[in-house]
């Protein structure tokens, strides 16, 4: 018969192993979801002239490396249709947040732009910023 010492099923060193399980577990998922979804923290509209805008989009993501990192941005109009689309061509693991630019055509008849952010595992991100477009 296996004789278990006492040491190990007292109850001070069965609750420090919950514990380690519980932070063990706790920082795994921690680490998982931190480099979830892009997420949009700042847009700016800035009018050019002849129908032309800046928008600058500034984006919050947990970047791992090539493997997971916020891989693009788009511009839609109220119906979804794509008006402008930035690619994000690298990483930018300690550069959070980050801003970039695009210079983008919009007709007089849009009111409003949508933004989707989007990266290299989960792809676009449900949720969505819209601001108005200034007045040119």
């Amino acid at each position: 018969m296996l004789k278990i010492p006492q040491i190990l099923v007292s109850k001070p060193v069965f609750c420090q192993v919950c514990k380690t399980l519980v932070l063990l577990c706790t920082l795994l998922t921690t680490s998982y979801t931190q480099a979830g979804d892009a997420a949009i923290t700042d847009v700016k509209i800035t009018a050019l002239g002849d129908g032309n805008y800046q928008v600058s989009v500034t984006l919050l993501h947990a970047d791992t490396g090539w493997d997971h990192y916020a891989n693009r941005w788009d511009v839609l109009d109220e119906q979804g249709n794509l008006l402008g689309s930035r690619e994000l061509l690298h990483p930018h693991v300690n550069e959070q947040p980050f801003t970039r630019s695009l210079r983008v055509a919009i007709p007089d008849s849009v009111k409003t732009v949508t933004i989707v952010a989007s990266d290299s595992v989960h792809g676009d991100n449900e949720e969505t910023v819209t601001v108005e477009v200034p007045k040119s």
